[in-house]
This record gives structure tokens, C-alpha cells and sequence, in this order.
């Protein structure tokens, strides 16, 4: 067996390093503690403090883009060190801050834009040193540190602001996240080239039809890659709404004080939902895997104004969390399906926009609702009609013909 086919302890440092870099980018989703915060400390309103988190969702996706083209020409190495350093010194710098407007900058332009150049370059490369069967695996490890970080970013928040103060808070949090990010990011790497993992022709994969590589112009030839557009924003809007919220939800509807539970409650089932769906997938498909979360999701939704006590709170937001988590594995899983991994980084910049879209929209709807209604009731109806549409495009979803998408 030569080289290039030997199982790698490389690749599997490759996959820690990235889970490593994503668990410090989650600090985005510990955001609902500190707006809690700016909102009663500072007193902006609840759609000021929704703001940077949602400027920063839409920084992250746009970023992603050009980021995934970096890191496909340049390598993960030096695209995620370059977004360690962005990605902290916009939370730092948001210790000087003291108006939204220049949060938003700070936090949330800069911020974002860091994040997604350190995201971009963890799953392309730690997918690439596996077999296609293990794909959804390894795509769920990685980014299940995304989701995992509010488990203890979200107390380390608290504990902080309750310690110190929101700007001291900034700079603690900026500055610990960019040294972490920029020491994980020099053990991510690319394969050599040639390189065969082992097992590539074994397993469920065999069976599958070869996908060539696919430029993203080509991809952006395929009704697919719309319907996955289309897919991420219903389906992520529905998700950062209670996100973005959960503490201020969890004190007016549930007269909840200790709303940073949720936050973790959020963040260990977000984590739970990238795992399980990456090897659910393996087995079951993609589809039927969106359609199960997606279809739960709704029905969840629609009951969610009825949790007006601390425990249905909890267990609706950690369903919630459960399946808003697969969307992170399933969409770049299904995009590495689609369209192939060489192009990888770029391609799934381009579905991603559809987070960045959903980051505006879903992270700001609750905010609007609760300013105009006083609650958030309306806010979960719209979310769970958007979740039944996301699950009847799914249905109708098909792996694009190979002719189709190549020259």
C-alpha cells in the first residue's frame, strides 16, 4: 500500500484542528447573552441588540465566497490564520465601542469577515483526507464545534459581564479567541497531491455516481444549487431567530432568569445535530435526513408560544437546537456530493450566502416582532411556515445528471 493510500493520523489532526478552530468561532452564538446585556445595561433596543449579531451572520457568509477561493489557491493554513486575526481584533476592538453603530463595525463587519475566512478553510480540507463514505462524518465533526462553543462561551460571557464589564469583556474574548485560532490554524492542511484515501472505493460510497469537479459557474448552471439557496435560508432563519433571542425569550416567556441556559441547551443539541446528522446521512441520504429535521423542526415551531414554563422551554429549545444543527453538515455534505471536492471551498461559499441571508433576516424577525407585538408568537408561526416550505423543497430535491453539471 503506498503512502498516499495508508490511513492518515494526519488527516484526523487536520479534522481536531478544525473542530478546534470552529469551537472558538461559535463565540458568534453566545451573542444572545451579551445583546441581553447591552440591552439592559445600555438600553438598546431589542433590534439594536440583534443587530451585530445579524451584520456579523451576513459579514461571515459574503466572506465566504472570496474565502473559499482563497483557501482552494492559497491552502487552509494561511486563509484561517488571516481570519483568526480578523475575527479577534473585531471583537476586541468592540471594547471601544461604546454605540451600535460602531459595533456593528467592529463586531459584526469585521468580525464576520474573519470568521468566515477561518470557517471556509476548516471542512474542505479535513474532508479531503477521507473516503466519500465518511464524508457526512467528518463534515459533522468539524463543525460541530461551531455549535459546542456556546456551551462554554456562553457561561465564560456571563461570568465576565458579571465580573467585569461589556467593553473588558470584548477585549478578554477577542484576544483569547485570535492567539487560540492562529496557533490551531498552522495544523491545517491539504492532502499531498495524488493522495487516495483509504477506503475511497469501500463502503456506501461505492455505489454512488462518480461526480466530476465542478467550477462554480458551471455549478451556478443547476436549478440545485438554488433549491439548496433557498433550503439554507428558510431553514437557518428559522434557527438564529430563537438563537439571537433566547435569553430575552426565556425571561418573557417563561419569567426564566437564567436565559444563558438556553444558550448552552442551544449550543450542546446544535452540536448533537451536526454529529448525528453527518452519520445519519452516510446511510440514509441527504434528503431523507432533511426531511426528518426539517419536518420536526416545523412541528416544533408551531407549538413553540405554548412553552411558557422553564422545562417545555428547554426541551422545545433543545429540539430546536437538535435539528437546526444538521443544516451545518447536510449543505456542504450535499454540495461535496453534488459538485466535487476540488472546488469545494468556493462552492459551498456560494450556497452559504444563503446563511448570510437568513443572518439578517432570522436574527432580526424576532427583535422586529417582539418591539411591534410584545411577544414572539408571530415570529415562530412565520418560522415554522418557512420550515414546511424548506421540507417540501427538499422532497422535490434530485443529485444533479453528471452531464449536466460539466462541460
Amino acid at each position: 500500500m503506498s503512502d498516499s493510500q495508508k490511513p492518515s493520523v494526519r488527516g484526523w489532526v487536520v479534522v481536531l484542528a478544525g473542530l478546534g478552530v470552529n469551537l472558538l468561532l461559535g463565540t458568534l452564538y453566545a451573542w444572545g447573552v451579551m445583546g441581553k446585556a447591552l440591552a439592559m445595561q445600555w438600553h438598546w433596543t431589542k433590534t439594536q441588540a440583534a443587530m451585530p449579531f445579524a451584520i456579523s451572520t451576513a459579514s461571515f457568509a459574503i466572506m465566504m465566497v472570496f474565502a473559499g477561493r482563497a483557501q482552494d489557491k492559497l491552502g487552509p493554513r494561511r486563509v484561517a490564520s488571516l481570519g483568526g486575526l480578523l475575527f479577534g481584533l473585531g471583537i476586541a476592538a468592540s471594547s471601544f465601542s461604546t454605540s451600535p453603530m460602531l459595533i456593528l463595525l467592529s463586531f459584526g463587519l469585521v468580525g464576520g469577515a474573519g470568521i468566515g475566512l477561518a470557517y471556509s478553510a476548516t471542512t474542505p480540507a479535513a474532508v479531503k483526507w477521507f473516503p466519500p463514505a465518511r464524508k457526512g462524518l467528518i463534515t459533522g465533526i468539524v463543525v460541530s464545534g461551531v455549535g459546542l462553543a456556546a456551551v462554554f462561551m456562553s457561561p465564560l460571557t456571563q461570568f465576565l459581564l458579571a465580573k467585569t464589564s461589556i467593553p473588558t469583556t470584548f477585549l478578554i474574548l477577542g484576544i483569547g479567541s485570535a492567539v487560540i485560532i492562529l496557533i490551531l490554524a498552522q495544523f491545517l492542511t491539504d492532502p499531498p497531491k495524488g493522495f487516495v484515501p483509504a477506503g475511497a472505493a469501500s463502503g456506501p460510497a461505492r455505489n454512488l455516481p462518480q461526480r466530476p469537479d465542478v467550477e462554480w459557474h458551471e455549478m451556478l448552471r443547476t436549478p440545485q444549487f438554488y433549491l439548496l439557496w433557498l433550503m439554507y435560508v428558510l431553514t437557518a432563519s428559522a434557527g438564529l431567530m430563537i438563537i439571537a433571542n433566547a435569553p430575552i425569550i426565556a425571561k418573557g416567556q417563561a419569567h426564566w432568569e437564567a436565559g444563558f441556559v438556553l444558550v448552552m441547551l442551544l449550543a450542546v443539541f446544535n452540536t448533537l445535530g451536526r454529529f448525528i446528522s453527518g452519520a445519519v446521512s452516510d446511510r440514509l441520504g441527504r434528503t431523507t435526513t432533511m426531511l426528518i429535521a426539517f419536518g420536526a423542526q416545523a412541528i416544533n415551531l408551531f407549538f413553540f408560544a405554548r412553552y411558557t414554563d422553564p422545562m417545555s422551554l428547554a426541551l422545545g429549545t433543545s429540539l430546536l437546537g437538535l435539528c437546526y444543527g444538521t443544516v451545518f453538515t447536510l449543505m456542504p455534505a450535499i454540495t461535496a456530493d453534488y459538485y466535487g471536492l476540488r472546488n469545494m471551498g468556493v462552492n459551498y461559499g456560494l450556497v452559504f450566502t444563503g446563511f448570510g441571508v437568513a443572518g439578517v433576516f432570522g436574527s432580526l424577525l424576532g427583535g422586529r416582532v417582539r418591539d411591534l407585538f410584545g411577544s414572539y408568537d408571530k415570529a415562530y408561526l412565520i418560522c415554522g411556515v418557512m420550515l414546511v416550505a424548506a421540507a417540501i423543497l427538499a422532497w422535490f430535491l434530485r443529485a444533479p445528471k453528471v452531464e449536466t453539471a460539466s462541460k
